[in-house]
């Protein structure tokens, strides 16, 4: 198994050579959207998602066109085709979707087209390479740079160049593969002991993540409204029509995917942490499959926020040997985690839950986080051979585990209002 971590190191680049990578990046995006208007022929023919038939049609074109070396021609091409692709399924799916379009600063580099060292970066660029020193933390012993970069343990793999506009840096997000087989004991066995399962929620408005734990992850709210107000920003600089109003739409649009960015990073990060101070062998999203059609208000800015942040948990779980599924999302909202029964009343609100039954009151959310980490469990236990009956399976909650059975067992740091009402405290939700 593979532990897979991305590091964003800052670039020293010399200044005669910044125009380089500029130049660069322009005739990578040239590649990438040539590529993207060949290949998509909707709704008048097949699109084009195979990359060496793109290759075949395009590269000599390209390389004639650009200046770049092989191997960066290839890799535009390649961008585009995998955008492609998404597209392609999407209209399998009833979708509306239109041709890839790259306009962001990036460049993407593997081992033939950079030296990836320790403390510096050799980059090929339209006017040869250029070698780029790390700008390192004085302390980097405890940071991602340290544990990563630094690291003999992890090999560079293929990594992207970026720009930020406003601070005029570049920054390498290198991708980090550990080669060390020292952690490898810490993933979870088909003969584990035990298997404990944490669900998660997702939301459009609220929390952007809730867990069966009672963590409350993230501001959806927030995220929406700064959507929002980059929205309004661009349309009033379209109007403009100016060059200079293009230029500050493209660093809005950067500037607002690193935020994005940072946000689900922090959001997956608090997840993992709930996970492993519970001892999770699992954690159990819904599917995401078509969720813009599924649940009330979802966009396509939702739908791409719950994927990424789903991607993020799942290559990170890999350091705590977390496995992470999806399952169906069927009732979880309508399901009482208490008593079992299921209906539509039981929703009383957006963000409240009281069972028509048992009268089992909590949130909402936190209510289909626990539904959700039981069917995991479901799919866990019965995937079992064992012939004791398999290893135990249960769910973590925020005051202790419950099994299949509703046998429950309160952990030793819950308070006694968590061990009466399962219910979130205030410290935990963040209020």
């Amino acid at each position: 198994m593979d532990v897979i971590r991305t590091v964003k190191v800052k670039l020293d680049v010399p200044d005669e050579r910044c125009d380089d990578l500029h130049q660069t990046k322009t005739q990578f995006l040239h590649c990438a959207n040539t590529t993207a208007e060949w290949a998509w022929r909707y709704p008048n023919d097949h699109c084009v998602t195979s990359k060496q038939t793109a290759e075949n049609a395009l590269y000599d074109q390209l390389r004639n066109e650009t200046a770049l070396t092989a191997n960066l021609v290839q890799k535009g091409i390649r961008r585009a085709i995998e955008a492609t692709k998404s597209g392609v399924a999407r209209l399998k799916k009833g979708e509306k979707t239109s041709q890839p379009h790259f306009d962001a600063w990036s460049v993407v580099y593997d081992k033939r087209s950079a030296t990836f060292h320790r403390d510096h970066v050799s980059l090929s660029t339209v006017n040869g390479r250029v070698e780029c020193d790390y700008v390192l933390p004085a302390e980097a012993e405890e940071t991602p740079i340290g544990e990563y970069l630094l690291n003999e343990d992890y090999e560079f793999r293929m990594s992207t160049l970026q720009y930020d506009r406003s601070t005029e840096s570049f920054y390498l997000h290198a991708r980090m593969r550990r080669t060390s087989e020292q952690e490898q004991s810490t993933t979870p066995s088909e003969d584990a002991k035990h298997r404990t399962v944490l669900g998660v929620d997702l939301n459009v408005d609220g929390s952007l993540a809730v867990t069966s734990t009672g963590a409350f992850v993230g501001n959806a709210d927030e995220m929406n409204h700064r959507r929002r107000e980059y929205e309004k920003t661009r349309g009033s600089m379209q109007q403009a029509g100016t060059r200079s109003a293009h230029l500050s739409i493209q660093s809005m649009n950067d500037r607002e995917h690193r935020w994005m960015q940072d946000e689900l990073h922090r959001a997956s990060n608090k997840i993992l942490e709930e996970a492993h101070a519970h001892d999770c062998t699992h954690v159990a999203f819904e599917n995401l499959t078509d969720i813009r059609k599924r649940m009330a208000g979802a966009k396509r800015f939702h739908a791409w926020t719950f994927r990424r942040l789903y991607q993020y948990v799942e290559y990170k779980a890999e350091m705590y040997g977390i496995e992470v599924e999806q399952v169906s999302p069927a009732y979880t909202s309508q399901r009482c985690s208490s008593c079992g029964f299921t209906h539509e009343s039981n929703r009383r609100s957006k963000h409240q839950f009281v069972c028509q039954k048992c009268e089992y009151e909590l949130n909402a959310d936190y209510n289909a986080s626990k539904n959700i980490a039981r069917k995991l469990l479901k799919r866990l236990h019965s995937g079992q051979t064992s012939s004791g009956g398999g290893a135990p399976c249960q769910c973590a909650l925020t005051s202790g585990m419950l099994n299949l059975n509703g046998d429950f067992h309160a952990s030793v740091k819950a308070t006694a209002e968590g061990e009466s009402t399962d219910k979130p405290t205030s410290s935990v939700v963040g209020h």
